[in-house]
Protein backbone atom coordinates (compact mmCIF):
# COMPACT_ATOMS: atom_id res chain seq x y z
CA UNK A 1 0.00 0.00 0.00
CA UNK A 2 1.21 3.24 -0.80
CA UNK A 3 1.28 6.40 2.30
CA UNK A 4 -2.65 7.31 1.66
CA UNK A 5 -4.07 3.52 1.83
CA UNK A 6 -1.98 2.92 5.12
CA UNK A 7 -3.19 6.08 6.40
CA UNK A 8 -6.78 5.20 5.58
CA UNK A 9 -6.51 1.84 6.45
CA UNK A 10 -4.95 2.97 9.97
CA UNK A 11 -7.67 5.71 10.58
CA UNK A 12 -10.49 2.88 9.63
CA UNK A 13 -9.02 0.11 12.43
CA UNK A 14 -9.46 2.94 15.24
CA UNK A 15 -12.57 5.02 13.36
CA UNK A 16 -14.56 2.75 16.21
CA UNK A 17 -12.96 4.23 18.99
CA UNK A 18 -12.88 7.37 17.83
CA UNK A 19 -16.55 7.58 17.62
CA UNK A 20 -16.92 5.96 21.10
CA UNK A 21 -14.80 8.96 22.66
CA UNK A 22 -16.50 11.48 20.47
CA UNK A 23 -20.55 9.84 21.60
CA UNK A 24 -18.82 9.72 25.30
CA UNK A 25 -18.39 13.53 25.36
CA UNK A 26 -21.62 14.41 22.56
CA UNK A 27 -24.05 11.68 23.85
CA UNK A 28 -25.13 11.66 20.14
CA UNK A 29 -23.99 9.00 17.22
CA UNK A 30 -24.79 11.31 14.31
CA UNK A 31 -22.68 14.18 15.74
CA UNK A 32 -20.10 11.96 16.96
CA UNK A 33 -19.47 10.51 13.49
CA UNK A 34 -19.37 13.90 12.26
CA UNK A 35 -17.12 15.11 14.15
CA UNK A 36 -14.69 11.75 13.46
CA UNK A 37 -15.11 12.48 9.69
CA UNK A 38 -14.09 15.64 10.31
CA UNK A 39 -10.61 15.13 12.01
CA UNK A 40 -10.04 12.55 9.32
CA UNK A 41 -10.47 15.34 7.03
CA UNK A 42 -8.00 17.78 9.05
CA UNK A 43 -5.77 14.47 8.97
CA UNK A 44 -5.54 14.73 5.36
CA UNK A 45 -5.04 18.56 5.05
CA UNK A 46 -2.42 18.14 7.97
CA UNK A 47 1.40 18.41 7.70
CA UNK A 48 2.14 14.19 8.75
CA UNK A 49 5.52 14.54 9.11
CA UNK A 50 4.93 16.74 12.09
CA UNK A 51 2.92 14.23 13.30
CA UNK A 52 4.67 11.47 15.42
CA UNK A 53 1.26 9.36 16.90
CA UNK A 54 -1.26 9.46 14.46
CA UNK A 55 -3.72 7.84 16.70
CA UNK A 56 -2.73 10.70 19.63
CA UNK A 57 -3.30 13.35 17.43
CA UNK A 58 -7.16 11.80 15.88
CA UNK A 59 -8.14 11.70 19.74
CA UNK A 60 -7.38 15.05 20.33
CA UNK A 61 -8.55 16.02 17.32
CA UNK A 62 -11.59 14.21 17.78
CA UNK A 63 -12.07 15.67 21.50
CA UNK A 64 -11.50 19.19 20.65
CA UNK A 65 -14.26 19.12 17.93
CA UNK A 66 -16.39 17.15 19.84
CA UNK A 67 -15.76 19.84 22.78
CA UNK A 68 -16.71 22.30 20.36
CA UNK A 69 -20.03 20.92 19.45
CA UNK A 70 -21.19 20.21 23.05
CA UNK A 71 -20.66 23.89 23.92
CA UNK A 72 -22.61 25.04 21.33
CA UNK A 73 -25.35 21.91 22.31
CA UNK A 74 -26.05 22.94 25.54
CA UNK A 75 -28.07 25.76 24.15
CA UNK A 76 -30.08 23.61 21.62
CA UNK A 77 -31.02 20.92 24.89
CA UNK A 78 -31.67 23.68 27.24
CA UNK A 79 -34.62 24.95 24.91
CA UNK A 80 -35.20 20.86 24.27
CA UNK A 81 -39.34 19.56 24.48
CA UNK A 82 -39.26 17.36 27.86
CA UNK A 83 -36.59 15.86 29.26
CA UNK A 84 -33.05 15.35 26.45
CA UNK A 85 -31.42 11.91 26.63
CA UNK A 86 -29.17 10.22 24.72
CA UNK A 87 -29.23 8.35 21.45
CA UNK A 88 -28.96 5.33 22.49
CA UNK A 89 -26.09 2.73 21.15
CA UNK A 90 -27.83 -0.67 19.97
CA UNK A 91 -24.75 -3.67 19.68
CA UNK A 92 -25.77 -5.22 16.79
CA UNK A 93 -27.98 -2.67 15.20
CA UNK A 94 -24.91 -1.78 12.53
CA UNK A 95 -22.79 -5.29 11.23
CA UNK A 96 -19.89 -2.54 10.82
CA UNK A 97 -19.59 -2.16 14.40
CA UNK A 98 -18.87 1.84 13.69
CA UNK A 99 -18.81 2.56 17.54
CA UNK A 100 -16.38 0.82 20.56
CA UNK A 101 -18.76 1.75 23.64
CA UNK A 102 -16.74 2.23 26.71
CA UNK A 103 -18.38 0.03 29.06
CA UNK A 104 -19.31 2.99 31.69
CA UNK A 105 -21.32 4.56 29.10
CA UNK A 106 -24.89 3.58 30.46
CA UNK A 107 -28.04 5.78 29.50
CA UNK A 108 -27.80 6.65 33.49
CA UNK A 109 -24.03 7.59 33.14
CA UNK A 110 -24.40 9.86 30.41
CA UNK A 111 -27.64 11.45 31.89
CA UNK A 112 -25.58 12.35 34.41
CA UNK A 113 -22.53 13.42 32.25
CA UNK A 114 -25.09 16.18 30.89
CA UNK A 115 -25.63 18.01 34.37
CA UNK A 116 -21.19 18.41 33.85
CA UNK A 117 -19.60 21.44 31.95
CA UNK A 118 -18.57 21.12 28.35
CA UNK A 119 -14.96 20.98 30.21
CA UNK A 120 -15.73 18.58 33.39
CA UNK A 121 -17.47 16.43 31.21
CA UNK A 122 -14.39 16.22 28.57
CA UNK A 123 -11.79 15.88 31.50
CA UNK A 124 -13.60 13.32 32.78
CA UNK A 125 -14.75 10.90 29.83
CA UNK A 126 -11.03 11.12 28.38
CA UNK A 127 -9.09 10.71 31.86
CA UNK A 128 -11.59 8.79 33.47
CA UNK A 129 -13.08 6.74 30.98
CA UNK A 130 -10.46 6.43 28.14
CA UNK A 131 -7.44 6.38 30.44
CA UNK A 132 -5.78 9.75 28.82
CA UNK A 133 -3.03 10.99 30.27
CA UNK A 134 -3.44 14.64 31.50
CA UNK A 135 -1.12 16.08 29.11
CA UNK A 136 -3.27 14.77 26.43
CA UNK A 137 -6.64 15.85 28.07
CA UNK A 138 -4.64 19.52 27.97
CA UNK A 139 -4.47 19.75 24.40
CA UNK A 140 -7.84 18.49 23.87
CA UNK A 141 -9.39 20.88 26.62
CA UNK A 142 -7.11 23.92 25.74
CA UNK A 143 -5.91 24.13 29.66
CA UNK A 144 -2.94 23.15 32.06
CA UNK A 145 -2.88 19.83 32.61
CA UNK A 146 -3.25 21.02 36.62
CA UNK A 147 -6.66 22.39 35.34
CA UNK A 148 -7.47 19.32 34.01
CA UNK A 149 -6.76 17.36 36.70
CA UNK A 150 -9.17 19.86 38.78
CA UNK A 151 -11.61 19.32 36.30
CA UNK A 152 -11.81 15.77 36.41
CA UNK A 153 -11.68 15.36 40.10
CA UNK A 154 -14.56 17.62 40.49
CA UNK A 155 -16.35 16.08 37.62
CA UNK A 156 -15.75 12.84 39.78
CA UNK A 157 -17.20 13.36 42.82
CA UNK A 158 -20.63 14.48 40.98
CA UNK A 159 -20.49 11.78 39.21
CA UNK A 160 -19.94 9.85 42.49
CA UNK A 161 -22.84 11.40 44.27
CA UNK A 162 -25.31 11.15 41.16
CA UNK A 163 -24.42 7.82 39.19
CA UNK A 164 -26.14 4.35 40.16
CA UNK A 165 -23.70 2.77 42.95
CA UNK A 166 -25.05 -0.54 42.38
CA UNK A 167 -23.00 -3.08 40.43
CA UNK A 168 -25.62 -5.85 38.96
CA UNK A 169 -24.52 -9.02 36.91
CA UNK A 170 -25.69 -8.98 33.38
CA UNK A 171 -27.93 -12.37 34.23
CA UNK A 172 -29.24 -10.90 36.72
CA UNK A 173 -30.36 -7.82 34.99
CA UNK A 174 -31.61 -9.04 31.72
CA UNK A 175 -33.84 -11.28 34.01
CA UNK A 176 -35.35 -8.13 35.25
CA UNK A 177 -35.38 -6.15 32.16
CA UNK A 178 -37.84 -9.30 30.77
CA UNK A 179 -40.12 -9.18 33.50
CA UNK A 180 -40.09 -5.71 33.18
CA UNK A 181 -41.38 -6.11 29.28
CA UNK A 182 -44.19 -9.14 30.88
CA UNK A 183 -45.66 -7.01 33.54
CA UNK A 184 -45.46 -3.64 31.11
CA UNK A 185 -47.68 -5.28 28.89
CA UNK A 186 -50.39 -6.60 30.80
CA UNK A 187 -53.09 -4.93 33.02
CA UNK A 188 -51.55 -6.15 36.54
CA UNK A 189 -49.91 -3.06 38.12
CA UNK A 190 -49.35 -4.70 41.51
CA UNK A 191 -46.51 -7.01 39.52
CA UNK A 192 -45.35 -3.75 37.87
CA UNK A 193 -44.95 -2.28 40.60
CA UNK A 194 -43.33 -4.81 42.94
CA UNK A 195 -40.76 -5.10 40.40
CA UNK A 196 -40.12 -1.07 40.86
CA UNK A 197 -37.88 0.31 43.10
CA UNK A 198 -39.72 2.67 45.74
CA UNK A 199 -37.76 5.64 44.33
CA UNK A 200 -37.52 4.59 40.71
CA UNK A 201 -37.87 7.31 37.64
CA UNK A 202 -39.16 7.16 34.64
CA UNK A 203 -38.07 9.76 31.67
CA UNK A 204 -39.04 9.38 28.25
CA UNK A 205 -38.04 11.64 25.00
CA UNK A 206 -40.11 12.67 22.60
CA UNK A 207 -38.40 15.71 21.73
CA UNK A 208 -41.87 17.57 21.10
CA UNK A 209 -42.01 14.79 17.68
CA UNK A 210 -44.09 12.33 19.53
CA UNK A 211 -46.29 12.18 22.66
CA UNK A 212 -44.20 11.62 25.79
CA UNK A 213 -43.79 12.55 29.33
CA UNK A 214 -42.19 16.12 29.41
CA UNK A 215 -41.04 16.20 32.74
CA UNK A 216 -39.56 13.19 34.86
CA UNK A 217 -41.81 10.64 36.45
CA UNK A 218 -41.01 9.84 40.47
CA UNK A 219 -42.62 6.92 42.52
CA UNK A 220 -43.43 2.92 41.85
CA UNK A 221 -47.27 3.58 41.69
CA UNK A 222 -47.34 6.53 39.33
CA UNK A 223 -44.32 5.16 36.80
CA UNK A 224 -46.22 1.67 36.98
CA UNK A 225 -49.95 3.72 36.27
CA UNK A 226 -48.20 5.79 33.37
CA UNK A 227 -46.75 2.47 31.62
CA UNK A 228 -50.40 0.32 32.39
CA UNK A 229 -51.66 3.42 30.76
CA UNK A 230 -49.07 3.65 27.92
CA UNK A 231 -49.72 -0.31 27.12
CA UNK A 232 -53.42 0.41 27.19
CA UNK A 233 -53.18 3.02 24.57
CA UNK A 234 -51.05 0.79 22.20
CA UNK A 235 -53.08 -2.29 22.61
CA UNK A 236 -51.83 -5.22 20.77
CA UNK A 237 -50.34 -3.28 18.16
CA UNK A 238 -46.84 -2.95 20.03
CA UNK A 239 -44.78 -5.57 21.40
CA UNK A 240 -41.42 -5.75 22.74
CA UNK A 241 -37.97 -7.38 21.98
CA UNK A 242 -34.98 -7.52 24.03
CA UNK A 243 -31.92 -5.75 22.70
CA UNK A 244 -28.30 -4.36 24.39
CA UNK A 245 -28.78 -0.71 24.97
CA UNK A 246 -25.49 1.16 25.56
CA UNK A 247 -23.54 -2.12 26.79
CA UNK A 248 -26.78 -3.50 29.40
CA UNK A 249 -29.82 -5.48 28.68
CA UNK A 250 -32.79 -3.04 27.65
CA UNK A 251 -35.49 -3.38 25.30
CA UNK A 252 -36.93 -2.42 21.94
CA UNK A 253 -40.39 -1.31 22.04
CA UNK A 254 -42.19 -2.26 18.04
CA UNK A 255 -45.37 -0.99 17.18
CA UNK A 256 -47.71 -2.37 14.15
CA UNK A 257 -44.35 -3.34 13.29
CA UNK A 258 -41.90 -0.01 13.30
CA UNK A 259 -39.98 0.70 16.38
CA UNK A 260 -41.48 3.13 18.32
CA UNK A 261 -38.83 3.43 21.22
CA UNK A 262 -35.48 2.16 22.76
CA UNK A 263 -36.22 0.91 26.65
CA UNK A 264 -32.74 1.52 28.95
CA UNK A 265 -33.24 0.49 32.79
CA UNK A 266 -30.83 0.26 35.80
CA UNK A 267 -31.65 -2.21 37.92
CA UNK A 268 -30.75 -2.42 41.65
CA UNK A 269 -31.59 -5.55 44.43
CA UNK A 270 -33.78 -7.18 41.64
CA UNK A 271 -35.78 -3.94 41.13
CA UNK A 272 -35.74 -0.96 38.36
CA UNK A 273 -33.96 2.31 39.60
CA UNK A 274 -34.22 3.93 36.49
CA UNK A 275 -36.10 3.80 32.97
CA UNK A 276 -35.34 5.74 30.14
CA UNK A 277 -37.18 6.38 26.84
CA UNK A 278 -35.99 7.47 23.33
CA UNK A 279 -38.94 8.12 21.58
CA UNK A 280 -37.78 10.83 19.24
CA UNK A 281 -37.77 9.62 15.58
CA UNK A 282 -34.41 11.15 14.49
CA UNK A 283 -32.62 9.21 17.61
CA UNK A 284 -34.12 6.05 16.15
CA UNK A 285 -32.55 6.35 13.03
CA UNK A 286 -29.30 4.51 13.71
CA UNK A 287 -31.48 1.18 15.28
CA UNK A 288 -32.35 -1.76 12.96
Amino acid sequence: MNGDEELAAEFGAIRPRLVGVAYGLLGSLDEAEDVVQDAWLRLGRADREQIQDITGWLVVTVSRLALDVLRSARVRREEYVGPWLPEPVVTGADPADRVTLAESMSMAMLVVLESLSPAERTAFVLHDVFGLPFEEVAQAVGRSPAACRQLAARARRHVASRAPRFEVDATEHRRVVEAFARASTGDDIDALVALLDPDVVLRSDGGGVVSAARRPIHGAEKVARFLIRVAGRLSVRSRFAPATVNGWPGLLRFRNGELSGVFGLTVADGRVTEIFIVMNPEKLRSVR
